[in-house]
């Protein structure tokens, strides 16, 4: 099973000082790394040269061989403290920049891992024996990488991988200190593209040019001239290279990290320096192995473990503590599926701009074209998206003129907040459509369908009866609002529960065809149902005034028994016998803690056999387990994004964040949330009701 939160094992964390050290940084670009200090936790940084000057200070940090380190070098050796040598880790972040800080750092007190001409830490950590539990761990993270298909960097889509055999020449940028370090230079990438050539005569020689070069900032190394040749090939699309090294045939590499990351998708490694994997009989080398390396002949998985588990230090990006590295390639893995999902240019019509930014973070890997809801498509993205079901008329017609466009519809999740979409509060999780929409009955969606043909395997059921245990004992709902309890009235034997919906909500008139009130829905119930208790609760949008009802006391006179505004939602569940609804989500809530629903209209959670329904649907006439419904629902059509991070994240993850955020103060509007709050009002009051 893929999924996994991987939860850091404090036994497994290396131990810290016992005295917390205290780090000198003067590097100023270096102090300005914002990840730094959690990475060097439980240490505590002192920052800048005056102060590092002054200061009791356990070691100096210096980034790695760069012109900024003489100095911090020149300073540790007056005061005669250590020196701590700092890179990216080999599993950095997403993307590039200071923007995307790392989330891995190593920390090397005896040199740096790419000098060759020097012993580092990473060296003797490589060449220590392991136990089977760490040889294991190093086999099982093996093949996470590849399953979840990360690299250093990990915010571009996959290059384009080649018809015909191939394999991988990897370029570097010109000046690399690692490039000089590893005992090679200029030179070296031509007899590796001479060498490529010359071992793979029926190949084509695929070189990957490095993404600052593909972006202008840096030169690389082969002229224009080395690269005509019939059977070279330039990648120079900045693409990420898991794709390229699932498919070659061997790698081709001076000092790249790509030839590590080659070694572990089990590919023959070519080096022409002598990078950190190199020398160890792992790689065919075009240089002799340094002496100190000679004569040890570690496993790939001491390699593996030296590189990954035991050199560097890992930051979660959701809690900004220190984790295992498992944890930081679930995250990233899950980041690529998702920013990979959806087409690469997105024009996105019709959104207000307060949804502009949110959409951009479920919408993350996806170029965004903001365009207001009447305009024509440009003709050069690949889709267009949509809040809810319809597009705008122009919008239609053009879609109906380009088949191969895609149509993306968006709608809050089934999950989404602590407080009401009605006053602008953020969502958690939304849901993005390329069928249909999930409350149109009247025609397919992803949903649908993915519950109408999906296996569900063992694994998948026990993950959503986990989730949606979680659920029930946290008592989340999708609006999660504070609200004073409810209890069920004494003496009565049968109690039902009618939430309202919003009158001319687009899930009723696409859901519930034939009903348009509330008020209708509960005669319904009360002559279905004429000795039961029965108890109405409005919809909090109507509630608090921002739309309409007609279900009004003196409109619907002797349809309940009972009216209730203010009770939160979950607070029924437990306490009635059943739940009728037209579409609410409330009978999908009710459904998740075994209670019975009838289901007047045609929501997406009827037709399964889990619920009593008065419309049937030919597309659903699979049963479902509650369990396999939750998967499709909860797990596999939304998406979620984090609140603090605007990562990607779990359901699992989002109970927890929604759980934080339902316990936190309770905090205002804001202005212009109530502005906007007393214009829907304002709104309401004047436009005809069209469902009178």
């Amino acid at each position: 099973m893929r999924f996994s939160l991987y939860k850091v094992d404090a036994e497994s964390m290396p131990a810290p000082n016992a005295d917390s050290p205290v780090l000198g940084v003067p590097s100023r670009g270096m102090g300005r790394i914002p990840t730094l200090g959690p990475l060097m936790a439980p240490g505590t940084l002192v920052l800048g040269q005056r102060h590092c000057r002054r200061q009791p200070i356990s070691a100096f940090l210096a980034w790695g061989l760069k012109p900024s380190s003489v100095p911090v070098a020149h300073l540790a050796a007056r005061r005669g403290l250590p020196l701590w040598r700092c890179e990216d880790g080999f599993l950095r972040s997403m993307g590039l920049g200071p923007e995307e800080p790392p989330w891995s750092l190593v920390v090397d007190d005896l040199g740096i891992y790419y000098d060759a001409e020097r012993p580092s830490r990473l060296e003797a950590l490589i060449a220590t024996a392991l136990d089977a539990p760490q040889q294991r761990r190093a086999q099982a993270l093996r093949q996470l990488w590849c399953l979840e298909r990360v690299s250093k960097y990990n915010a571009a889509r996959d290059s384009a991988v080649p018809e015909e055999r191939f394999v991988l020449v990897v370029d570097q940028t010109a000046g690399d200190l690692s490039i000089r370090h590893g005992l090679a230079d200029a030179t070296s990438f031509s007899r590796m593209l001479a060498a490529a050539l010359a071992d793979h005569p029926e190949a084509t020689v695929l070189v990957k040019t490095h993404p600052d070069v593909v972006a202008g900032h840096k030169r690389g190394h082969f002229t224009a001239t080395e690269l005509d040749h019939p059977r070279v090939r330039l990648c120079a699309d900045g693409g990420h290279p898991a794709s390229l090294l699932e498919h070659t045939s061997a790698v081709y590499v001076v000092t790249s990290q790509l030839g590590f990351e080659g070694l572990l998708w089990g590919k023959p490694v070519h080096c022409f320096g002598m990078p950190f994997y190199g020398g160890w009989g792992l790689t065919r080398d075009d240089l002799p192995s340094p002496h100190r390396r000679q004569g040890i002949a570690p496993s790939l998985e001491q390699l593996v473990h030296g590189c990954l588990i035991a050199y560097p230090r890992y930051l979660d990006p959701q809690a900004r503590q220190r984790c295992e590295v498992e944890r930081v390639i679930a995250v990233i893995g899950l980041q690529r599926r998702r920013r990979q999902e959806l087409p690469a240019k997105v024009e996105a019509f019709g959104f207000k701009p307060w949804k502009q930014p949110i959409l951009k973070r479920f919408l993350a890997g996806s170029q965004l074209r903001f365009r207001r809801r009447a305009a024509r498509p440009d003709g050069h993205h690949q889709a267009v998206a949509i809040w809810g079901r319809d597009p705008a008329e122009g919008l239609s017609s053009w879609l109906q003129s380009h088949p191969r466009a895609e149509l993306l519809r968006i709608e809050d999740g089934f999950l989404r907040s602590v407080g009401l979409g009605a006053n602008l509060i953020a969502p958690i999780s939304w849901v993005i459509d390329r069928v249909g929409i999930y409350y149109d009955a009247g025609n397919p969606s992803d949903l649908e369908t993915y519950l109408a043909s999906h296996d569900f395997s063992p694994d998948e059921r026990q993950r959503a009866a986990a989730l949606r245990r979680a659920l029930v004992a946290a008592r989340l709902t999708k609006y999660n609002l504070q609200a004073s309890s409810w209890r069920r009235p004494a003496g009565q034997k049968r109690v039902v529960l009618v939430p309202g919906q919003v009158e001319g909500d687009a899930s009723i008139r696409y859901g519930a065809p034939g009903w348009r009130h509330n008020r209708e829905l509960l005669a319904a119930v009360r002559a279905a149902e004429p000795d039961a208790w029965i108890v109405y609760k409005p919809h909090p949008d109507v509630v608090a005034g921002l739309r309409r009802s007609s279900a009004a006391p003196e409109a619907a006179a002797g349809l309940w028994d009972e009216q209730v505004e203010t009770g939160a939602i979950e607070e029924f569940y437990d306490q009635v016998d059943a739940v009728h609804v037209l579409t609410s989500l409330a009978g999908f809530e009710a459904l998740l803690r075994g209670v019975k629903v009838h289901t007047w209209g045609l929501p997406f959670y009827a037709g399964w056999g889990l619920s009593t329904d008065q419309i049937s649907c030919p597309r659903r006439g699979r049963p479902l387990t509650v369990d396999e419904l939750v998967f499709g629902a909860l797990i596999q059509y939304p998406r979620y994004v984090s609140r603090r991070s605007g990562l990607f994240i779990e359901p699992e993850e989002a109970i927890e964040e929604l759980l934080q955020w339902r316990s936190a103060p309770p905090s205002g509007l804001g202005w212009w949330r109530r502005l906007f709050r007393q214009w829907g009002r304002w709104r309401e009051r004047i436009k005809p009701n069209k469902n009178s």
